[in-house]
């Protein structure tokens, strides 16, 4: 990509009150909060269009099936269009020969650098592109929209776990790689929390405000209209703050290392730059497009060569750029990065040298803090029968079960919001309970005491804020060593808001509040005083 201003600021935009990014950085740097782990991002590497797994990662130790199974798409076990071994130390049933063109990520896993999860998945699969991509967007399975239908799991968890910095300067997410803001960053309350940067013009959204000579109205009418003026202004308002942060970090930031000229190598090559910057964006999104291949996966029978091929071949050697990148700067240590799929594909090919929708997928995590290595062994091909359309349906890893580990092991998120931002509804499980705690590395693991939110179910304790009992029947009392006069909101294990109340503390700091109209369950109770923002676990019996 150019060195460039890919984002225009309109007349509107005002610097007045930014920090600068230096400073800002400077600042977080000074920290002496051992818990603090803000500068840490994640980077999501959407693979649209549900990536054919078995051909990604080959099971060695199933190789005659999978021959049988796709006799024209295969990929070889020899010669130069053969598959590349993994790695001859693993065990027999994690034997895996990656695609010719994974060279890059064959690189990465030899640095340690990769962790492979095997059949990604979630209960009861559904294969349509779209009703799958937002199961997995917004934290839920094939059984139920419980986690929310409306709101993302990334949404959810930044407007809990980052509220303090809501009205930052910058978005806690940015998206790239398509043109369309994802259901994914969606909050429970707040949907202003990430931009899209894909062909973005903040400039353009007076268009809709035609005539009024590049001002917003002060005279907001009280009607429907208004509503929809109101939220355009704001967004301007909104979008045009964050413009002024990215665009100062793009211009702050460097690059380091080679990258191919395609558009996902540009995206990536943009994050580094970004993050090179100083911006303070929490969550990262890029997509690369076209691995729906029903047809033409690869060039002709016995060749790997193809559609597929050169997808992944941009994939591998797009992040092994970024991370070196990233490494070369000494901002590797910060940065998980992970790849996702809607579905995967069958494990017989169909008669147009491609494959048909499938259950699932495998996941690679990446990044330097990543624990290098396999989790999860081969699909089991015997599964794939004519019966049963040729399905594997086995899933060894929930894709909220990765998710929610880097969320908590890597990024110190408490116990509390993960449930909150998605729950196993299927099982009636919390994914707490199921981390693949293998995944990161020792070294770079946030201590637990630095996300533990269940230190006593009779009276929990945060920053000298007390609130007990817990369980409660019908009062909950709070109490701190300074005034705690301010707001609580309250809200279900699902993340939707349930109750709101004013908080007016005696002279003792102390107050009691009435929830005896809630049900029976586990809720979160977010206090909001002058100086404080504090989230609790409370359970009504």
């Amino acid at each position: 990509m150019k060195r460039r201003n890919f984002i225009k600021l309109s007349a509107s935009a005002a610097a007045i009150g930014l920090l600068p990014l230096e400073l800002n950085a400077m600042l977080k740097q000074l920290s002496i909060n051992p818990c603090d782990f803000s500068n840490r991002k994640l980077v999501l590497v959407n693979l649209a269009g549900a990536n054919d797994g078995l051909n990604t990662l080959i099971p060695i130790n199933q190789y005659d099936i999978y021959s049988s199974l796709r006799p024209n798409i295969k990929v070889g076990n020899s010669g130069t269009n053969g598959y590349i071994t993994l790695d001859s130390t693993l065990p027999d049933n994690q034997q895996i020969g990656l695609n010719p063109a994974l060279t890059g990520f064959k690189s990465l896993y030899d640095q340690g650098w990769m962790r492979i999860l095997q059949s990604v998945g979630y209960p009861s699969s559904n294969k349509s592109h779209f009703t799958s991509t937002d199961l997995y967007l917004t934290g839920n399975d094939g059984n139920s929209w419980l986690n929310g239908e409306t709101s993302g799991w990334i949404g959810r968890y930044m407007e809990l776990f980052y509220q303090n910095e809501l009205n930052a300067n910058y978005p806690l997410a940015v998206e790239i790689g398509s043109n369309k803001t994802s259901l994914g960053f969606h909050g429970e309350n707040e949907h202003g929390m990430s931009i899209n940067i894909t062909g973005q013009d903040p400039a353009g959204f007076y268009s809709i405000l035609n005539g009024l000579s590049g001002q917003a109205p002060t005279n907001i009418p009280n009607s429907d209209y208004g509503i929809e003026l109101d939220y355009i202004i704001q967004t301007d308002a909104l979008s045009n703050q964050y413009s002024q942060t990215i665009s100062g970090a793009f211009n702050n930031g460097t690059n380091s290392g080679t990258y191919q000229d395609t558009d996902l190598s540009n995206q990536l090559k943009t994050v580094a730059k970004l993050i090179s910057g100083g911006l303070d964006s929490k969550v990262y999104m890029v997509r690369i497009s076209g691995f729906d291949t029903h047809n033409g996966q690869i060039e002709d029978s016995g060749n790997p060569n193809g559609k597929h091929y050169n997808l992944l071949q941009d994939l591998s050697s797009s992040v092994e750029s970024f991370l070196t990148d990233l490494n070369n700067q000494g901002l590797a240590e910060d940065i998980v990065g992970l790849t996702f799929s809607e579905f995967g594909r069958k494990a017989a090919e169909n008669g147009s040298l491609g494959t048909d929708h499938g259950e699932i997928s495998p996941m690679f995590v990446f990044g330097k803090p990543i624990e290098g290595g396999v989790s999860g062994t081969n699909p089991d091909l015997q599964e794939a029968t004519n019966n049963n359309n040729y399905q594997i349906e086995t899933v060894q890893h929930d894709y909220r079960q990765t998710f929610g580990t880097i969320l908590q092991n890597f990024l110190g998120v408490s116990s509390t919001i993960i449930d909150s931002t998605f729950f196993d509804h299927t099982n009636n499980t919390s994914f707490n309970s199921k981390k693949i705690e293998e995944l990161i590395k020792d070294t770079h693991k946030v201590p637990a005491s630095c996300y533990d939110d269940t230190l006593s179910l009779d009276t929990l304790e945060i920053n000298s804020i007390k609130l007990y009992p817990n369980p409660f029947k019908s009062d909950v009392i709070l109490k701190g060593k300074e005034d705690l006069s301010g707001v609580y909101q309250i809200y279900d294990l699902t993340g939707k808001h349930i109750q709101s109340g004013k908080v007016e503390t005696d002279i003792t700091n102390s107050t009691r509040i009435n929830l005896q109209n809630l049900a029976n369950g586990i809720y979160l109770f977010r206090l909001q005083t002058k100086t404080k923002v504090k989230t609790f676990k409370i359970i009504k019996e």
